[in-house]
């Protein structure tokens, strides 16, 4: 949803009056709400993987009183050109995926080797094709005032002279984009013995793996994860001095608010889903093994993120902050 930004971006350029309305799962609408090129959000009602064929019907003929003009498809899978196309509206942009001939009307042919990235991908279909340094980079709108009171909400104290490191490990793919946890918590235990306030940032489902980093670093952290809504964690994360995060959404989101950023990558590739921010570092080892673009490393060993060392990681927020 944030690289998709850049589309939307694109859209304005490229006509200033357009208004965009943005068809999404409802968890994502606290994302569209800090773009103010979006001027509405719907709520997809069908949950990833489902037909859900009179949802959709239902759903395409409530669009369908607002005339939309075009719809641009940005997932590759037939459901999802299926409400465009139950809606009558009248122009359907994407690429053909699955076969979408007749759901798709206007079809532009993906070419991955003159658009090697997600958001070249986006951003194409707006008609133009640019290269990534030449695509709009996005950026969340965040209020400092409210991020504050935010954090005043967790107990946290705006301390001037106390730099704010966030670690973000999880990663939803699986484990092999994830920095092993003993690195993550060396790192915090070094930074918090120089006085910085380490926190953790994740979902429910990275609460174990906090709760291990904070003993593992012994108790010098703060574990976030899970008790946050996706509002707030942009809120929090909009204070940090620098973020240390796996390839995930959550380095996309530390990027989007131009936060100093560290990113990992071990199976997947900085290549195709690099962060969009020019206050960026990606540590990636490109082993003759990478990318693999697996959940689990096939050969066992993990190496592309084993072999990260934690001073290569500190390294890079020292150029960053410094």
């Amino acid at each position: 949803m944030i690289m998709a930004q850049s589309l939307f971006k694109k859209l304005k350029q490229l006509a200033p009056n357009i208004k965009i309305s943005v068809l999404a799962p409802s968890w994502t609408h606290p994302v569209l709400t800090r773009m103010p090129q979006v001027s509405a959000t719907q709520v997809m009602p069908v949950g990833h993987g489902r037909l859900g064929l009179y949802a959709r019907f239902k759903l395409a003929q409530e669009l369908k009183k607002l005339d939309f003009d075009q719809a641009i498809i940005l997932p590759g899978s037939f459901k999802s050109a299926l409400i465009p196309f139950l809606a009558g509206i009248p122009k359907r942009t994407g690429y053909l995926g699955e076969q979408r001939y007749g759901l798709v009307n206007d079809i532009y042919k993906l070419d991955k080797s003159s658009l090697p990235t997600t958001v070249q991908r986006f951003v194409n279909l707006s008609g133009e094709s640019l290269s990534l340094a030449d695509c709009p980079v996005p950026e969340l709108v965040c209020d400092q005032a409210q991020a504050k009171a935010v954090a005043l909400q967790f107990g946290f104290v705006d301390s001037e002279h106390s730099a704010l490191l966030i670690l973000c490990p999880g990663a939803e793919y699986g484990p092999a984009k994830r920095w092993p946890i003993q690195r993550f918590a060396a790192l915090a235990r070094a930074r918090a013995v120089n006085g910085w306030q380490i926190w953790l940032m994740g979902s429910e489902k990275d609460r174990e793996i906090c709760e291990s980093i904070d003993q593992l670093a012994g108790q010098c952290c703060q574990n976030l994860a899970g008790k946050t809504n996706l509002t707030q964690a942009i809120d929090l994360m909009s204070l940090a001095d620098i973020v240390v995060t796996n390839d995930s959404g959550l380095m996309h989101l530390a990027a989007s608010l131009n936060r100093p950023l560290v990113a990992l990558y071990g199976s997947s590739s900085p290549d195709m889903t690099p962060p969009l921010s020019s206050q960026s570092r990606c540590i990636w080892l490109k082993l003759d093994c990478a990318p693999c673009f697996k959940r689990h490393c096939p050969l066992g060993h993990l190496k592309c993120l084993y072999d990260i060392d934690v001073a290569m990681v500190d390294r890079a927020i020292t150029e960053l902050v410094h």
